[in-house]
Parts: C-alpha cells; structure tokens; sequence
C-alpha cells in the first residue's frame, strides 16, 4: 500500500523531508519513491547530529525530488543526498532554481569556513573539523534540478503526478498538489511547504511577493506546516518601533545587528530602512549587507518581479536596485566583512544566518554582544536550540565559536516581519477548502505549537488532525 513517511520536520521544524512511496506492498522495495524537500537539521543538538547520518531511505533508491522553496531547512542538506548517491531529478520552481544557485554553494561555503576556523583555533572535538559538503559539492548538485512552472502538471511515474501552486512564503515558494492513482483511484495529496501570510500590506508591511496562498484547495491528504501554530503576529506597523530602537541605538552611538535570513528577509529589511531614512525617520547611518550571496540574491529578486507585490513593484520604481544605493554596502568578501568590525561609528549590519546557527552573523555578534551601546532586533523565527533563540531569550551569555560571550547588548525581536501565516491566518486559508482533507498530518513546528494547532483545528474545524512523528509511516488509502 502507498505511504507517505516523515523524515525530518517532524517533532521540530526544521529538516523537511517526506518520503512518498509507491509500493503495492508492505516492503516498499517494487514502489517508486518520491522525496518532498530535503532540509537541514538546525537547532537542538539531538537534531543537528542528524544531519551528519545516511538517510533511512538509501539516497540511491530515491527517484525524485520535489522542492517547496529556497529555504536551507527545506533545500539545505540536497547537496548532501547526492554525495550520498542521490542522481535523480530535482523539480522547482524557476526563481526556486535561481535562488538554490546561489544559496546551496553560499552553504557549502560558510561550512568550509567554520571547519578551517574550527580546526585553526582548536575549537572542536572532531580532529580535524569537516564541512557537511563543500561549495564544490554543492555547485555539483545544481545539475540535476529540472524547472516547473506554477500550474504546470509533471509525470513522475505511471502512478503519480503533481503541480506546483503559490505558498507565497518567498519568492518562487510553492505547495506540492501530488496526485496519486491507489487501488484504480486518484488521491490527491497537498504539502504545504512554508505558507505566507493571508493579509500582508497593513501587518506585515515590506514582503515581497504577493499576499496570500491559494485558495479553494482540496487534497484527501494534508501535509501542512505549523510553525505559528501557537502564536499570533502582532498586528500593529513594525516601522514606528524599529526606527525607535534604531535612533536610541544611534543616540547612544552604538549598532544595530540584525539577524537574516539571506533570502526575502534581508531584500525586504533594506527597502525598509530605506523607506525610513528618505522620509527622515531614522539618521543616514552607514547600511552594511553582509552576506557574501547578497549581491546575487538582490539580482535574482530584481529579475523575477513577476511575483511582487504592488508594494514592492513601488518601492522599486522609486528607489531602484539595493545594490546602487548611497550608504549601503554589500560585503562579499571576508576581508569587506572583516571592514565593517574595524567601524566603531553607529552603523545597521544585516547578516545571516538568521536563526544565528552559523555565517558572518556570529562575528558581529560576538564583537558586539558584550557592549550595552548596541542593540540585536531579531525579524524572524528563532527555533529552539539555536543560538537565536538563547540571545533571544534574555540569556546573560551564549556560546560563540567555543566562546562563552556575555550578553549585555539590548536585545528586541519584530514579530511583524515573518513571513509564515500564524493561527488565525491558517484558519482563514483553512476555510477556503471546499471539503475537509481525510487526514491532516502538522509537520514543520515544535512541540508546543503543533500540538496547539491540532486543538485548534480539531475544535474549529472538525477535522482529523494528527501531529506527525519521525519517521512515522501513514499509509494512502
């Protein structure tokens, strides 16, 4: 019998991968096997460990994989399964593609260095300290993903097929409707992947693409995200408080460090800032953008401006690219990125990673952390375990490349700038759907949250609602 089994985002959120098998039997051995996103491990120790293990499922025996979007804890550990033998084909959205072109080696990249300062300081308990894939590996796996556009119906094999509609989480993100032909007839089974939010210009101001999944979806089985699944976004303009935090900072003539995912969060923070500087609301501070995929990311923004939201189309036409702006600077080099530590004048870094498990955000931090002057504003999810989330938390101190750095910098966190819907925003999207799903498996949020949104929707919606379990196996009937 056909089944779907989850291998990671499960019992936390990050690490997508869900496993559909086509056998007819119970081994799983005659069926073909289709792999919906392949993430990184971030967070808790216990999870991070995996991403250094085989996959349950030997990568050779995969035959495809289907990408939600250009996410690392949905895309980040592909250049991996093809070290592991994965040669099958990898389907995405064009802008998905584009994005994974630079961000997969970016990856690769950063790893490599961690390793070198790990191994050059002694820091680590592995001798010597390795990349989980090298930025060769991951330049090799761009080679076998495959573009699809939205709409567009794609055989994966006599039994199964699927198409990609809007998530509207970032640029190019999609859900996965796959349908399945079982026992002579069709199921239909929808992956959500990250879902954007249903309401964008009042609330969420400064996103990207445009507002809002699709709507009216039907699926026999729901495979959906719950990362906001206990918590609500505040509704309130971020912009007011942000160019607060940001003058007292200035006034005390310290640094604003911003935490950011490389990709939409970063694009989406500079048009802000300079919204707030052109219209005198915050002082014309040196900008930096360090992330050495900056440059390219703003380009690959620029060139899919079909999926922008009027908001953005404007903001564009008014202010042109980020990368010709007076004051913002883009380091792409180590030595650039080693520039901006050297400035002790008031100054905005926008660095990755943004949940802090790894990248150029770590030395900011740790030079800056110590100093009460500065100010650290997290935009976005801090998942548990992770360093963003400790420094979030009002920890006094947080461990650094080895280091125990103390925290005295003021910390602030912008709820208003995710770009997943939360509850409320999930029901709304929920009703659309003309009938309710079989079965409803909440992946991709800890604990706490899925939990919370089972109840929910079970008392408001009436459906069969179930928290999936790694490694769990759910057959299709």
């Amino acid at each position: 019998m056909p089944y779907i089994q989850f291998l990671g985002a499960a019992g936390t959120v990050t690490g997508s991968k869900h496993l559909i098998n086509t056998s007819p039997d119970a081994s799983g051995k005659n069926g073909f096997q289709a792999l919906i996103d392949c993430g990184l491990f971030q967070g808790p120790k216990e999870w991070r460990e995996r991403n250094w293990q085989d996959t349950p499922i030997p990568a050779r025996e995969i035959d495809a994989l289907v990408l939600t979007h250009a996410h690392l804890d949905h895309c980040g550990w592909i250049p991996r399964l093809v070290k592991e033998g994965f040669r099958g084909p990898i389907y995405a959205t064009p802008s998905t593609i584009d994005l994974c072109g630079i961000l997969l080696p970016d990856s690769g990249h950063l790893q490599e260095e961690d390793a070198e300062f790990y191994n050059k300081t002694r820091k680590s308990k592995h001798d010597p300290a390795l990349p989980l894939y090298t930025f060769e590996e991951a330049q090799e796996c761009l080679q076998y993903f495959h573009p699809v556009q939205f709409g567009e119906t794609r055989q994966l094999c006599p039994e199964m097929s699927f198409r990609f509609v809007q998530a509207a989480h970032i640029l190019g993100s999609s859900m996965v409707e796959l349908s399945l032909k079982v026992d002579g007839q069709s199921r239909r089974l929808l992956f959500t992947g990250d879902i954007g939010r249903v309401r964008d210009r009042d609330i969420a101001p400064g996103k990207v693409v445009h507002s809002g999944p699709t709507e009216g979806e039907t699926a026999d089985f729901l495979v959906m995200e719950s990362t906001y699944g206990n918590r609500q976004h505040p509704t309130d303009d971020p912009r007011p408080q942000l160019a607060t935090l940001i003058r007292q900072t200035v006034e005390r003539g310290g640094t604003v460090i911003v935490p950011a995912f490389a990709v939409e969060r970063t694009q989406k923070f500079l048009f802000m800032l300079k919204e707030l500087m052109e219209s005198g609301q915050i002082p014309r501070i040196p900008v930096y953008a360090d992330s050495p995929m900056a440059i390219q990311a703003v380009q690959i923004f620029l060139k899919h401006s079909e999926e922008f939201s009027p908001e953005a189309r404007q903001l564009i036409s008014k202010y042109g690219s980020p990368l010709e702006w007076p004051g913002f600077t883009f380091a792409s080099t180590p030595e650039e990125s080693k520039k901006i530590n050297q400035s002790h004048y008031p100054a905005i870094i926008v660095s990755s990673s943004g949940m802090v498990t790894g990248g150029r955000i770590q030395h900011h931090l740790a030079q800056r952390l110590p100093d009460p002057k500065n100010t650290v504003i997290f935009i976005g999810f801090q998942a548990q375990g992770t360093r963003g989330a400790t420094i979030k938390s009002g920890a006094p101190e947080v461990k650094i490349y080895g280091e125990i750095v103390p925290i005295r910098a003021q910390i602030a966190a912008l709820e208003q700038f995710s770009d997943h819907a939360d509850t409320p925003e999930l029901l709304q999207w929920l009703h659309t759907f003309p009938r309710k799903p079989g079965a409803t498996y909440l992946v991709h949020g800890d604990p706490a949250a899925s939990a919370q949104l089972h109840d929910t929707m079970t008392k408001q919606l009436g459906w069969n609602v179930q928290v999936a379990q790694w490694m769990q196996k759910v057959q299709i009937s």
